[in-house]
């Protein structure tokens, strides 16, 4: 049996989906059913429980889970970048999560987590997952604080050699459309190219960068899910590492990524960033991966327009709009 949590959202979902394709079937999911996408996500999926986030927690804490386990994939957080309640975020996010990963290592079964390339704030550190450099992180927003604190704890603890952490960059795909705001910007460029014809991008207010120039590490989550599923069932990648493509694009490439899939002229509008965010906006994103390759990752990652016709494609097969 395998313990997915946030099993109903994006990457979860689509992971359980993997499992489901690889014939893993005794899964126990734990999630909020609290939108209908999400109910959704799991429509059509195997698996022999499911449980609700904070029964599930419970009966961690209290010792009351008993079946056999051979792996945990603690996908689960609260990930809006805009959350403000840092008590609920140090709740939700960090302590559920040490107590989770106590737990299964105290029964002996694999533990993955979810972590993100939100830890790395401005990118004035870089963007190494080495760990020395961890503590000097500085996220730009709460959210990212809480996926870093753990981070640091697991380091702390110096669990780094008995799980394996994936700081996920600008992950798209699939599954993320109950995320409304948080969705990605593909997902959303879709839903604007349909309607109106035209994809709106955020103006830079960096003069190094142009309108649309800002660049981020977009991964396909076909990608993430095949590197996760890769590393559990080989068993022998352990540690905190990066996910991503290792190789930054333009929103601007994305957007004629984007046109292209759809067979449409390109046609893109810059639009001002909203105040609250300006200070807090990533202009570059691209992961390190060489630790990663070192580990023994060979996984060849698709391209942003092979990614992006791909997932066009679905969109249109599922009558998203």
């Amino acid at each position: 049996m395998i313990i997915v949590t946030g099993a109903a959202g994006f990457i979860g979902s689509c992971f359980v989906a993997k499992l489901n394709e690889m014939g893993l079937t005794d899964l126990v999911l734990v999630d909020v059913l609290d939108h209908e996408e999400k109910k959704n996500n799991l429509k059509d999926k195997k698996y022999s429980d499911f449980i609700d986030k904070s029964d599930f927690i419970k009966k961690i804490r209290d010792n009351l889970f008993s079946k056999k386990c051979e792996g945990v994939f603690h996908i689960g957080a609260c990930s809006s970048t805009m959350e403000t309640g840092e008590a609920f975020l140090m709740e939700n996010n960090v302590r559920y999560s040490q107590d989770l990963c106590k737990w299964t290592l105290e029964i002996g079964a694999p533990f993955h987590y979810a972590s993100s390339a939100a830890t790395y704030g401005d990118g004035e550190q870089g963007y190494s997952d080495d760990y020395e450099l961890i503590p000097k992180l500085r996220p730009l927003n709460l959210y990212g604080k809480s996926k870093l604190l753990f981070d640091l704890w697991i380091i702390d603890q110096r669990l780094q050699g008995k799980v394996v952490g994936y700081k996920y960059f600008n992950v798209f795909g699939p599954n993320e459309y109950h995320k409304n705001e948080m969705r990605s910007v593909i997902t959303k460029a879709y839903d604007q190219i349909m309607q109106t014809g035209k994809l709106r991008l955020f103006k830079s207010y960096r003069p190094e960068y142009k309108d649309g120039e800002q660049v981020r590490d977009f991964v396909y989550i076909k990608d993430v899910v095949e590197i996760m599923y890769d590393i559990f069932k080989e068993g022998k990648i352990l540690g905190i590492y990066n996910l991503g493509t290792g190789k930054a694009r333009t929103w601007n490439d994305l957007a004629k990524a984007a046109f292209s899939a759809l067979n449409k002229p390109v046609n893109i509008e810059y639009i001002d960033m909203p105040q609250e965010i300006r200070g807090k906006y990533q202009y570059y994103t691209q992961a390190d991966l060489s630790r990663l390759r070192q580990a023994g990752c060979v996984h060849k990652f698709r391209s942003l327009e092979e990614s992006t016709a791909d997932y066009m494609l679905y969109l249109k097969s599922h009558a998203y709009l």
